[in-house]
């Protein structure tokens, strides 16, 4: 994968998801949604089994090390062949702010457009202004073409024409 270089930094390294590498893709959503939400089944679904919910429905999972440490995620859910969802996107709260979850979700979109998808969806919530706020800049927009969240705290649709 390719590796970044954040100014005066370490070099943060994207990653494909290995099975090792389960309970940091755990940890790192855990995170963020109990800062401001709950866990939800359907959360827990795919945290506890990404393999089967993520990369055997054809999928795909990535992740970025930073120090030697996994600090970011980020999923490409397939919908059909010509659409995925990104979701579980995290990057741990010490070092948000720095680029990785732009370089997560631009890593994500090449990877859709390799797939042959013409179209990224996502959910969020509109608490979450800097993640609303990168998915804006990368050229999301607000739809309501989306099937109904599988997550009470999701409020808001997005998608991006690719």
């Amino acid at each position: 994968m390719e590796s970044t270089e954040l100014a005066g930094t370490p070099e943060v390294q994207l990653l494909n998801y290995e099975s090792k590498h389960q309970a940091d893709f755990k940890r790192l959503n855990t995170e963020w949604i109990e800062q401001y939400f709950h866990l939800e089944p359907a959360d827990l679904c795919v945290l506890d089994n990404p393999e089967e919910y993520v990369l055997q429905r054809g999928g795909h999972i990535f992740l970025a090390s930073y120090g030697g440490q996994i600090v970011g995620t980020c999923a490409l859910y397939k919908i059909d062949d010509t659409s995925f969802e990104l979701g579980k996107m995290a990057v741990t709260a010490a070092l948000q702010g720095r680029g990785i979850g732009r370089k997560l979700a631009e890593a994500a979109i090449a990877k859709a457009r390799a797939l042959g998808a013409m179209r990224l969806y996502l959910e969020s919530n509109t608490k979450l202004a800097p993640a609303l706020h990168l998915y804006r800049e990368l050229g999301f927009r607000p739809t309501i073409s989306g099937s109904p969240s599988p997550y009470e705290r999701s409020d808001i649709q997005l998608e991006l024409f690719l």
